[in-house]
């Protein structure tokens, strides 16, 4: 099956992600798709989530951090700010603080404590995963396209739905153990119901979200992974170590798109004993490639002949992709 059948076949898959090793042509890939399918009249967003990715340069328009921003007719490409969202984060905790308890101002040990956990290594992870739940949740477009990040990162990132939920059962519980604590105390007292618990249903909006974005990372109905892979061999097998893993979260994996192939036509020429060392490589690995996915490999992408940016190029890459 081709990646135009995977699309024709699956109409109601409106969550796109690449993903992969870093620097294989997950964000090219992501921006041809994007195209083609706003070529078709569908109302897509494509939007990275590594801050190494550039759909910017890709575009050849200043997209960082601005938010959704028009391409051409029905597509919009977005680059998510980590650091903006993280002080969006420690401003709405501040606030919240400020009406849960009534202060004047946050407690400078607080601030202290807002600040150190700002500092933490994996505050720019929830950052994006909040941010990417901020998109998802509103669906606003017919498509979404993930650029996701290097394949380490991207395992962190799809489980931290898991993880999040996880938590904020435990929080939501013993909160919830403590709400009844209070109110048979306010009985005995005898005065008056505590007031809505505002904490609690700060807890249960959180989990709304998580459940929300979730289900539709795990659901193979409206969501397709795409790996993209070379031929090479340390790249085969880090692909079919992370395809085992992806599995282990329930992300349904769509197929394998195979990047950077030399023309087969170039076997046929005189050319530089170099060039004629890496087809007979290429051809191998690419052997090795059918033999361990199969079926899912849905398309090989020739090497192009120059970076693809403009979209003059985007639009050749996509007709490559989706002939």
């Amino acid at each position: 099956m081709s990646l135009k059948e995977v699309f024709q076949k699956n109409p109601d898959r409106r969550y796109i992600m690449f993903g992969g090793k870093g620097g294989l042509g997950k964000t090219t890939f992501s921006a041809a798709t994007a195209y083609w399918l706003a070529s078709q009249g569908k109302k897509v967003l494509v939007f990275s989530v590594d801050p190494q990715a550039s759909l910017t340069d890709i575009f050849q328009k200043d997209i960082f951090g601005k938010g959704a921003v028009p391409i051409m007719e029905n597509l919009w490409a977005q680059e998510i700010d980590a650091d903006k969202h993280i002080k969006d984060y420690q401003n709405e905790i501040r606030q919240k603080i400020l009406d849960m308890y009534g202060f004047d101002s946050v407690p400078e040990e607080i601030e202290d404590y807002i600040a150190a956990a700002s500092a933490e290594p994996a505050m720019e992870e929830s950052a994006i995963f909040d941010a990417v739940v901020d998109i998802v949740v509103k669906g606003d477009y017919d498509y979404y396209i993930y650029d996701l990040v290097p394949l380490g990162h991207a395992l962190y990132y799809l489980s931290m739905a898991k993880v999040y939920d996880e938590w904020i059962n435990k929080i939501t519980k013993l909160r919830e153990e403590m709400r009844e604590y209070e109110t048979m105390v306010s009985r005995i007292k005898r005065q008056k119901e505590t007031d809505e618990d505002k904490i609690l249903s700060e807890l249960q909006y959180i989990k709304q979200r998580i459940n929300a974005s979730s289900s539709i990372l795990t659901d193979k109905e409206k969501t397709a992974f795409f790996f993209v892979i070379v031929p090479e061999e340390m790249i085969i097998l880090d692909t079919a170590k992370a395809a085992e893993l992806f599995s282990k979260f329930d992300v349904p994996t769509a197929g394998y798109v195979v990047n950077r192939v030399l023309p087969p036509e170039l076997r046929n020429q005189v050319v530089p004993a170099y060039l004629q060392n890496r087809l007979a490589m290429q051809a191998k690995y690419i052997d090795k490639i059918n033999q361990t996915f199969g079926n899912q490999v849905l398309a090989q992408v020739p090497e192009m002949e120059r970076d693809v940016t403009g979209l003059a190029m985007i639009e050749k890459l996509a007709k490559i992709m989706y002939a």
